[in-house]
Order: structure tokens, then sequence, then C-alpha cells
């Protein structure tokens, strides 16, 4: 089969592999739709990926080829969204429904080999069945999606507040559909690029503030308040400290976003946690019990219902032997405004 291998920074090889075999609980899956993730940007461009060589993709989906001896839920020809975290199920964190910190977890397009290929091969356990109605590029994207609901889950979100968003990113763009669906009063989207504000405001976004303009427009919006519920999705110290600065007293903050560098808050900022009474709350990954969790499920009604927008989230579509020029775009600052997929005949 053909594979994007990554042998060292910078360097993806489109090569022939073998296809991998089967275990027992296994299923063999032909990718058709697979995304870049903002976490795989490192593993490429730089120093993160946990070993080389290694084939990376964790947004996926595509039609089941083959499946192992064991498997007695999937049959061949189905088609099914990729679930890429793969717990242990016997610890303390798994018997609690807390799968995301399994301490003992494996990570299809990370620890293993994932979906920048032909065929992956997953436990029979994380094929999420779509039916015919969920389109292959839809479903690539029920991961991120996955992600955004989860933080909001986490704070728990109830609606009814004035929710900003910093990062008009993948994540931000879902999370601010998922606030609009789960009821917030307004979502203000946060960004430094003008194009991605724009898609903001066709998502649904009530207001949209340029961060590289500084003025006091969210205090208007929010009627000198600040916001009852920030999502900070974009990883960066900005944004970070943006956090906690326009929150509103015993806001709900959520950090989605994750840094790939040291972070530094001035000590009359980091106060305001405490003279503000804030909730802080990390998220990480997309899981709940019953795995993966309510967060795919949700995911796929509301875009069976029309509610949940996916298809306007991706601005770029490459063949998969055009991975490096796809990478080639992420090396030119802005180039890429939205979500990037893969594509296999």
């Amino acid at each position: 089969m053909k594979a994007a291998v990554l042998h060292a920074k910078n360097d993806i090889r489109l090569e022939e592999v073998e296809v991998p075999a089967l275990k027992p609980h296994e299923i063999l899956v032909r990718v058709k739709a697979t995304g870049i993730c903002g976490s795989d940007l490192p593993r490429v461009m730089g120093d993160a990926a946990h070993h080389y060589p290694i084939i990376l993709g964790h947004e996926f989906s595509g039609l089941v080829e083959s499946v192992g001896s064991g498997v007695t839920k999937v049959k061949a020809g189905e088609r099914i969204a990729g679930v890429p975290l793969v717990p242990c199920q016997k610890c303390q964190d798994c018997l609690n429904g807390h799968y995301s910190q399994c301490p003992f977890y494996s990570f299809i397009g990370s620890r293993v080999n994932g979906s920048w290929a032909d065929y992956v091969v997953i436990p029979e356990q994380n094929a999420l069945p779509l039916g015919d109605d969920i389109s292959f590029e839809e479903a690539a994207l029920v991961e991120p999606s996955a992600v955004a609901l989860h933080g909001l889950n986490l704070i728990p979100f109830q609606g009814g507040e004035h929710v900003a968003i910093l990062g008009g990113g993948n994540i931000g763009l879902l999370t601010l559909q998922w606030a609009k669906i789960l009821g917030a009063r307004s979502v203000t989207v946060f960004d430094i690029n003008e194009e991605k504000l724009e898609t903001a405001r066709q998502l649904g976004a009530d207001y949209t503030i340029n961060s590289s303009r500084p003025d006091n427009q969210w205090k208007q919006i929010t009627e000198g308040r600040g916001f009852g519920v920030v999502m900070e999705t974009a990883g960066a110290e900005a944004t970070m400290r943006m956090s906690i600065q326009i929150a509103a007293n015993k806001a709900n903050v959520c950090f989605i976003g994750t840094p790939i560098r040291d972070l530094s808050f001035p000590h009359k900022l980091f106060e305001q946690l405490n003279r503000k009474e804030l909730t802080l709350k990390g998220s990480w990954m997309s899981y709940s019990a019953p795995y993966p969790g309510n967060e795919w499920g949700m995911t796929l009604d509301h875009i069976r219902s029309g509610k949940l927008n996916l298809k306007d989230v991706v601005h770029y579509r490459f063949p998969l032997h055009e991975i490096n020029q796809a990478f080639d775009l992420y090396r030119q600052p802005g180039s890429v405004k939205g979500k990037i997929l893969l594509l296999n005949d």
C-alpha cells in the first residue's frame, strides 16, 4: 500500500509498505479521508514524534476492508469513522471512564501507525459506524468536533452566557458551533487573521474581534462584565493571558489549546485568577463513558440534523501523494485558514 512515512524532521516520504496484518480483535480500514491536525505540525516540522519511522494521522474515515477472527460487531464493507485513542480499559482511570488519563494508552497515528496511508489497522472498539448519510469528509472531522464538545462538557457548559473563543482555527470554529447549539447568549471569536474571522461569521459567530488591534469592543458586548465562559483553543501565550483578562468574575475558563513552548504570566495577571475567583479547567482529547463518549455520538447526530457544519471548516484538499505540498502551506505563515484533508480514491 501507499503510505506517507515520517522518517525525520521535515522528512515525509511516500512509500510502498506492507499492508498490516490483523490481530483477532482488529479491523483493516481502507482510508477515504484523513486530516492534518495541529498536533501533527510539531511532529513533522519539529521534534515531537515519538519515534521514527512512523505513519501519522489520527482524524480519519473509511471502509472496513476485512476483520480479525475475533471481531463480532463490525462487518466488512461498513463505513466508519476512526477513534484514535486506545485505552487499556483496565486501570483505575479507565474503570472510572477517564480514558484520556489512562497512563497505559496507545494512540493511532502517534504511538502506532495511523491513517496517512491507503489502509490503517484499528481495534474493533475504535470503529464508529456512520451509516450512509454522513460523507467521508465530514466523518474525518468527527474527532476534532468531539475535542471541542469535550471542553464545553467539562466546564460544564449550561448555556445562557456570553462566550469568548480565543483562536479561530479548526477547534475554535467547532467550539463556536457547539456553543451556539448548546444555547450560548452570544459567541465572540478572537483571532488575528481576518479570513478566519470571516469564516467564523459564516459559521454563526455573533461577534468577531481582531485581537491584533486591541480595543474595548468586548466590554461593550458584555456590558462591561466580561465573558462568563472563555474557551482558549490556540495554545498560545497571548491568548492564554487574554483568557484571564476578558473573563468575568466567577467565569469558567477552559484551556483546550496545547502550548508548544514555555509560558510566562505576570503575577498581577495571574492574581486575577484569585480576585475574580475563576474556575480554570484543562481539557485533554475527547472521551467520556461509555467509550468513546457522548461527544462522538452527539457529533454524528448533529451532522445528520444539519445543525453542525463540518463542510465549511475544510479549506484545502490534497490527494495523499501530495502531502508534502500540504505541509509547504504550513511553512508559509498565515496560508492555512482551515482544515486540510488528505483524500484517497
